[in-house]
């Protein structure tokens, strides 16, 4: 079964709307999807039924703060009209708000006027997010490309992860919403092997149920570590493309590294 269990839309970062976005997973042969967006499920309200052959997970990728450090927790399979999930987009949306209040003061600083409305238009109806700034200050020739922009001026020093709730209320948001926590992309973190230790068993401990062990295309070796890493910890196994544009093959849609032979899949703990 090809599966992509991590994706963005226009209702975050990404450049697809929700229906082209399902359309081209369809044609991608996808028969398992989940809308991931930044803090927010808009996409799914916009959604047609999806096609024959795929079926639509609830999903969402919800920003957290452990030991100083941002991370991201995939929600997946959540009821997505429930009380809980409803208090943690609202809790989301003012950490989103302040935080984009600081990355623009920062960049005040840096010389950079006009940033927050900059950003606000290129978000249009989405929360603000970093591509948005990379998106004005390539708008404004600051930098050449966004990937200049994230290097020069956005690193997660200028986006402070102390906006965001702690790791335990995020999990609990997900469980109590009905949905499957899954430590979003473990490999991206910069993280040694022992950190990432330490965030995997907190991570358990605070009621995570799963890994995401394949961020699109990766290599072998580093499939392997995080699947021995999701063995150690009793965590099952998720993948996904982590896509936010066409023209990315890093991060295409359902373009995935495999999976594991042995392992517990992630959508048999809804099944």
């Amino acid at each position: 079964m090809l599966i992509d269990l991590h994706t963005h839309t226009t209702a975050s970062d990404g450049l697809l709307a929700p229906a082209a976005l399902v359309q081209a997973a369809h044609a991608a042969g996808i028969e398992l999807l989940a809308i991931t967006d930044h803090d927010a499920i808009d996409a799914y309200a916009t959604l047609p039924a999806p096609p024959p052959g795929l079926t639509l997970v609830g999903g969402i990728e919800l920003s957290t703060a452990y030991n100083g450090s941002g991370v991201h927790v995939v929600g997946l399979n959540l009821a997505l009209h429930s009380d809980a999930l409803a208090q943690a987009l609202a809790t989301q949306r003012e950490a989103r708000s302040a935080r984009a209040e600081r990355i623009a003061e920062r960049l005040h600083k840096r010389g950079i006027a006009g940033a927050l409305a900059g950003a606000a238009r290129h978000a249009d109806t989405a929360a603000i997010g970093r591509p948005h700034f990379a998106a004005y200050l390539v708008e404004i020739g600051a930098c050449v490309d966004a990937e200049a922009a994230f290097r020069k001026y956005l690193a997660r020093d200028l986006a402070p992860a102390a906006a965001w709730p702690p790791l335990p209320t995020i999990v609990g948001w997900i469980r109590d919403a009905g949905g499957v926590a899954v430590l979003a992309h473990p490999g991206k973190y910069g993280l040694t092997r022992k950190r990432l230790d330490e965030l995997t068993g907190a991570f358990r401990a605070a009621g995570g149920e799963a890994l995401e062990v394949v961020s699109g295309l990766q290599r072998p070796d580093v499939t392997r570590d995080l699947a021995s890493l999701a063995e150690r910890h009793g965590l099952a196994l998720s993948a996904g493309s982590d896509f936010h544009q066409p023209g990315q093959a890093w991060a295409a849609l359902g373009r995935l590294a495999p999976l594991p032979v042995t392992g517990r899949r992630v959508w048999e703990l809804w099944q």
